[in-house]
């Protein structure tokens, strides 16, 4: 890198705030999980927000960033296959928070069609089915949270270095637009209402700037959106 370069690159915002998105996110579903004001369709929703974006993240770095960094850095390889690994881990926590049976229709018919493994009342306060699905929820939510807060403490020293040393600005570009292109379809009003809380306005409009223009239009709405999901999620409405 020329002394010129700017000391953070777009690489490194962009996935530095895509990975305060990670914590952000998955903290506060190990924390809303339990509370019985918050309905078990916007966990759901939050559930299923967090699991695709996680391996979509993971399995992009894995089959397109790491190969570009090892390209041009052989000596990161291994440290990049370790991260590989723990991808591999966080899988298997990833596996178990999308095997919890969500259902958002716990007020018709007392608990509803909420099922998991829990059984009997918990002192939470939805009834026996329904609080054995939260604890379940929160269970495999803080095993995530968990993984991937410690994942990328690992990773980040690693990662940003690299990102800074070896990954070129039209490289970068390259790489995230394929990200952007792949990106599941999945409750992306919270991606930009997480974005807001962790970036400044310069480095969200940095991110959401390789959005496809048609979606620059629908902003506002998903901003509207999001505020008011995560509103919910945190038992601001109770």
């Amino acid at each position: 890198m020329t002394k010129d370069a700017p000391e953070h690159p777009a690489a490194v915002i962009e996935t530095r705030l895509a990975h305060e998105v990670h914590r952000a996110a998955t903290t506060l579903l190990a924390e809303a999980a339990v509370r019985p004001s918050v309905p078990l369709g916007a966990l759901a929703q939050l559930r299923d927000f967090l699991v695709v974006n996680l391996r979509h993240h993971h399995e992009t770095e894995d089959e397109d960033l790491w190969p570009r960094i090892v390209a041009a850095a052989p000596a990161t390889e291994h440290e990049l296959d370790m991260l590989s690994e723990e991808h591999n881990r966080l899988d298997t926590t990833l596996d178990l928070l999308a095997a919890v049976a969500v259902s958002g229709d716990e007020d018709e018919g007392g608990a509803g069609e909420a099922t998991g493994t829990g059984r009997g009342g918990t002192g939470l306060g939805d009834g026996g089915v329904v609080d054995g699905v939260r604890v379940a929820l929160r269970d495999a939510a803080v095993a995530v949270r968990d993984t991937v807060h410690d994942h990328l403490a690992r990773e980040e020293p690693v990662l940003f270095p690299a990102l800074r040393d070896h990954i070129s600005p039209a490289e970068w570009e390259e790489f995230s637009k394929r990200v952007i292109a792949t990106a599941p379809p999945v409750a992306g009003h919270l991606m930009v209402g997480f974005l807001d809380e962790v970036g400044t306005p310069a480095e969200v409009e940095l991110v959401l700037a390789g959005l496809p223009e048609p979606v620059h239009s629908l902003l506002p709405a998903m901003r509207l959106r999001a505020a008011d999901d995560l509103r919910i999620l945190r038992g601001a409405d109770s």
